[in-house]
């Protein structure tokens, strides 16, 4: 079934790069920091609740994850320009300094899996990914 075995295949590469980011550098980041910060670096500034609606965790966990951050100097936050009840929160540039650092060295590591793959394999993976992001998506 190729349901199955996608879930079966995704998700150990899924647990890999998790323990790449998490272990590749002596900071104390975990997953879901680093992939906040990935979000605000990427889309720019957002609210509490539109972090954690677009990484689908709660609003509690992000509250969490956000604090941590932001008492580590890695997000700043500020009062919402369009409404002052709402706070917006950023990437600092000693966030995106962080977040450079530990990409790099996951990247690194992917990219020596990738090459040790066959011509065909990495042809027939380039061909793969656009449907991996739209799977991703439906999700």
């Amino acid at each position: 079934m190729l349901a199955k075995e996608l879930r079966i295949a995704v998700g150990r590469l899924a647990r890999r790069i998790r323990q790449l980011y998490t272990y590749s550098s002596a900071d104390d980041l975990s997953f879901t920091e680093l992939a906040v910060l990935q979000r605000l670096e990427r889309d720019g500034p957002h609210s509490s609740a539109q972090i954690a609606n677009l990484e689908r965790v709660s609003a509690q966990a992000i509250g969490t994850v956000l604090t941590g951050l932001h008492r580590r100097g890695l997000v700043e936050r500020e009062p919402d320009p369009a409404d002052g009840r709402r706070v917006i929160t950023g990437i600092t540039d000693t966030g995106q300094a962080a977040l450079a650092g530990r990409e790099q060295v996951i990247t690194e590591r992917l990219a020596a899996a990738v090459d040790s793959l066959t011509p065909e394999e990495r042809e027939r993976l380039a061909a793969a990914l656009p449907i991996l992001v739209v799977l991703a998506e439906r999700v």
